[in-house]
């Protein structure tokens, strides 16, 4: 079996509890809890914490695959090793193969494990370090004088001719339980590279680093396309205003808005699957939210859960997706966990405050106003470029 491990301590000296501070409207491990989450190699991922708060952070998330698992005191002060603390999970904890992952590496991405998990599995392979090729020019003082060490100061070469040298940028380390324990070191054996991109060399140790990786993060979020497969929308106030309405006769009513089918059909030429999913479950409600659905040719219709999160992963398991590959929208505390976790989570204007804080993209519409077509159109927009 093959584990991550993310070891983050809530003792740090330059930031403050900084594996949970916000990077990029986002708890720092977040990030490489992300990132591990979704590669296709790692079955479990445990992270050792002796912080409750921290604890608690990551529990929040609701990752399938993570466990939060305590470490001692003496591997968590500001002298205790890595090394220590990999050792004392590994002797406590069962699996194969180990990949050390840094908390304080946020640029890390789910094809940079992919693809250190395959250079590890190829023959006489012990241990694989991430790594970033570096093009500048060393140099060092030797009997009083500076001596360049990698290039030859009068035959200076062109950068782009200049293979330069790698860098560990710290990001993740694979090796098996066996040379973890024999070696007691996070690598041994017959060692192997895995590059990185060059702007991963970044790591979080002091808070000027946090400017640069933070910016880092935000390019990414507006230069990354969408490649959305299916949207998931909550009903009461999303769909409808939220309001309570009866008739003459008692019989209670939802009001939804025509906008709202104009955008599901435009996802639905995409080739787009649609979802409905509401935390209700009584007759009236069932009966009102099914009948939109028909007339707007929902895919699919979730009646009465309140874990939105997990339909979400259920539609993803029968598609065949990821959670990066959907959107969702939703205006209340029930949806905040989807909102966290899926690839595009979205809001209307008229959400609870927290839920617009953790939304990627806010409407200017309120629910029941057309929000949803709003949504639709971005969608389109950034899977097509440029405007409708």
């Amino acid at each position: 079996m093959n584990i991550a491990f993310i070891p983050v301590r809530g003792g740090s000296k330059s930031i403050h509890l900084k594996n949970i501070k916000e990077m990029n409207g986002k708890p720092l491990v977040y990030w490489t809890l992300k990132a591990s989450e979704d590669c296709k190699y790692i079955e479990r991922i445990y992270v050792a914490t002796d912080n409750i708060q921290i604890k608690q952070t990551v529990e929040d998330f609701k990752f399938n695959k993570v466990i939060v698992v305590d470490r001692t005191e003496e591997t968590s002060t500001d002298t205790a090793s890595t090394e220590s603390v990999m050792l004392e999970f590994a002797n406590k904890y069962k699996f194969d193969n180990i990949a050390l992952i840094q908390a304080t590496s946020p640029l890390l991405q789910t094809q940079d494990l992919d693809r250190g998990f395959e250079i590890f599995n190829k023959k006489e392979i012990d241990s694989v370090v991430s790594v970033v090729r570096q093009k500048r020019f060393n140099w060092e003082v030797k009997d009083g004088f500076a001596v360049p060490t990698n290039y030859n100061v009068y035959n200076r070469p062109r950068r782009q001719d200049f293979e330069g040298y790698f860098v560990e940028n710290g990001a993740f380390y694979i090796t098996s339980k066996e040379n973890l324990i024999r070696s007691k070191n996070r690598i041994s054996g017959n060692i192997q590279i895995c590059e990185m991109s060059e702007e991963s060399y970044f790591e979080i140790d002091e808070p000027s680093d946090w400017i640069i990786v933070e910016n880092l993060l935000k390019q990414h979020s507006n230069t990354d396309k969408l490649d959305i497969k299916l949207l998931a929308t909550d009903c009461d106030g999303v769909l409808t205003d939220g309001g309570m309405y009866y008739s003459s006769t008692g019989e209670e009513l939802k009001k939804f808005n025509t906008l709202d089918g104009m955008g599901f059909e435009l996802l639905r030429n995409r080739g787009i699957k649609i979802a409905i999913i509401t935390a209700e479950n009584n007759d009236i409600n069932n009966f009102m939210v099914k009948k939109r659905g028909k007339k707007l040719k929902v895919d699919d219709i979730v009646l009465g859960q309140r874990d939105k999160l997990q339909s979400v992963k259920n539609l993803c398991e029968k598609y065949k997706i990821t959670l990066n590959q959907c959107a969702y929208i939703g205006d209340d505390i029930f949806d905040l966990p989807a909102i966290e976790q899926v690839g595009l989570g979205c809001a209307p204007s008229s959400a609870l405050e927290i839920i617009k804080q953790k939304a990627d993209f806010i409407t200017k519409r309120k629910g029941g106003e057309g929000c949803v077509r709003e949504v639709a159109e971005y969608i389109i927009r950034q899977i097509d470029g440029g405007d409708l």
